[in-house]
């Protein structure tokens, strides 16, 4: 009777585990879905805006609703001095890095479906800091789909341009390995506070630069102002700098950083359909094979990976 019931205990475990990584799938999903309209709204944002000033602007405006937000929880404004090393990292990557290189690289002259593609790599590179900061350990063939990626995406850069990287490639990767640190550095996070605290502080951090660096760069640059510009500042401030991170961070907490994290997979197919509803960018049969290969490798990394509780 005791083995029997210690056998039930184990799969109501395993049961509530899997439940609650699935909850964690679907919260990521969301995320998902509200960071993929990022790229397409930047190039909005630009049309009107200096990119320095989508880039940093966005984190101040973003900054104001986690304020709101804090207040009327009660929370504190400023997080937990033992948390302040990761929050810097997360301020560096996510609220300044991510969206400073992506931003230069689309004024660069890469296009959003371009951008989509490099940037696919992102679940990835998000599974190798999660390995590096949370001691998760895919088995080697995650490893190999990894470099599979790794490889469609470079042999798609050098086909696409003058065979050789150019420098928006360069600006993409940065933002490619921004993201990984901030969403990784997020994930562990939130497995102590809600996901909308985590992305609240690291924006209250990090006004003291954003604020002054937005009011200077509102005065020297040039702007003209439109209904598409001012609709893609609002949506890169309001959901990609924050409201996404909200379901984005719980999805990775409650599923696990690599796992939760490869669902971001389906970004680069749903910033290309994005791009061709709102820009009117032409999508080539090259784009979307290297789009569908970075797909297939990352479906290999989740299908690869250990089942929590055995090694990772």
């Amino acid at each position: 009777m005791k083995a029997d019931n210690s056998a039930i205990a184990v799969l109501s475990i395993a049961d509530d585990s899997h439940r609650r990584a699935s909850r964690g799938s679907l919260l990521a999903g969301v995320g998902v879905l509200s960071f993929s309209g990022s790229l397409p709204a930047t190039a909005l944002a630009m049309r009107g805006f200096d990119p320095y000033l989508v880039a940093i602007g966005r984190a101040v405006l973003a900054a104001l609703v986690a304020v709101i937000c804090l207040r009327a929880a009660g929370a504190p404004l400023l997080p937990p001095r033992a948390h302040l090393r990761a929050y810097a990292l997360i301020v560096l990557s996510v609220v300044i890095g991510f969206p400073l290189f992506s931003g230069l690289a689309l004024a660069a002259g890469a296009t959003t479906a371009h951008s989509a593609v490099v940037v696919g790599l992102l679940p990835a590179a998000t599974a190798v800091f999660a390995v590096l900061r949370a001691g998760e350990r895919p088995r080697p063939l995650f490893w190999t789909a990894c470099a599979a990626g790794a490889l469609s995406i470079t042999v798609f850069t050098l086909t696409r341009g003058t065979g050789r990287f150019a420098g928006a490639d360069v600006l993409l990767v940065l933002a490619l390995l921004s993201a990984a640190v901030g969403y990784t550095e997020g994930g562990r996070l939130a497995r102590e506070t809600p996901g909308w605290r985590v992305i609240s502080y690291a924006l209250v951090l990090a006004a003291p630069i954003t604020v002054p660096v937005t009011a200077v760069l509102a005065v020297v640059t040039p702007q003209e102002p439109s209904a598409e510009s001012l609709a893609g500042f609002a949506y890169v401030g309001l959901v990609s700098m924050f409201l996404g991170f909200i379901p984005w961070y719980a999805g990775l907490a409650m599923g696990g950083i690599a796992r939760a994290g490869q669902i971001q997979l389906a970004q680069p197919l749903l910033n290309l359909v994005w791009a061709w509803l709102l820009l009117h960018e032409e999508i080539g049969a090259a784009t979307i094979a290297a789009a569908l290969a970075v797909l297939a490798c990352v479906a290999v990394t989740q299908a690869s990976r250990r089942r929590p509780g055995v090694g990772t």
